[in-house]
């Protein structure tokens, strides 16, 4: 279902659905954090400690019911992570991911706010921020989130492929066309329809 690195602490883990979707029928990627509970401290377990330890048991949890689908728990279990530690950046980005898997943009974008205010570092929540963007039509906002994602970590390369879409929607097409190939140099396939999609607008230029 994902792929994963451990990043400061955390799992990264890439969750690619097809069920939410562009009007030009491109899948995307929702990034979602889970904690790692093996790298918690073994050390005297005190009160601080057992609320983070609680609310990195709760974000798992609720990242386990987003890879089953199961966006309503998700949501609950990723509330009671904050409610254990409401500085946890990584509950509010994957509150923010299950909203978008709902549809629920506003919603989404308000816990990515948050997930950003938190830890301005986390290119994720820039990423699903900017395409929460894209599914209210503010492509200028995404295209900035997407700047930002790639800004703070040049490998990320869902970012690039995001960026394309928007480029795709403003009509720049060579520039959507440079970040396909970026996005594909650093080993992402790009989905097939969209790679129809802006040969056709390029006049035939294949990648």
């Amino acid at each position: 279902m994902g792929r994963g690195w451990k990043v400061t602490g955390f799992l990264i883990l890439i969750l690619r659905r097809h069920s939410l979707k562009n009007n030009i029928n491109s899948s995307i990627s929702v990034i979602l954090v889970i904690a790692c509970s093996t790298l918690f401290s073994c050390a005297a377990i005190q009160s601080t400690q057992l609320k983070s330890r609680n609310a990195g048991e709760f974000n798992n949890r609720g990242f386990a019911h987003c890879q089953e689908g199961q966006y309503d728990q998700a949501i609950s279990d990723f509330s009671k992570a904050i409610k254990a530690n409401p500085r946890l950046a990584p509950a509010y980005n994957n509150r923010g991911a299950a909203y978008l898997y709902k549809a629920q943009y506003d919603q989404a974008i308000s816990d990515l706010n948050k997930a950003i205010e938190i830890d301005p570092r986390l290119a994720q929540a820039y990423n699903n921020r900017g395409w929460a963007y894209i599914k209210k039509w503010q492509y200028g906002r995404a295209l900035s989130d997407f700047n930002k994602s790639t800004e703070i970590d040049p490998g990320f390369v869902e970012a690039y492929y995001h960026r394309a879409i928007v480029y795709f929607h403003l009509e720049e097409y060579d520039k959507s066309l440079s970040d396909v190939i970026k996005a594909q140099q650093l080993g992402y396939q790009i989905p097939v329809e969209f790679l129809d999609d802006l040969r056709k607008a390029t006049g035939g230029v294949t990648v």
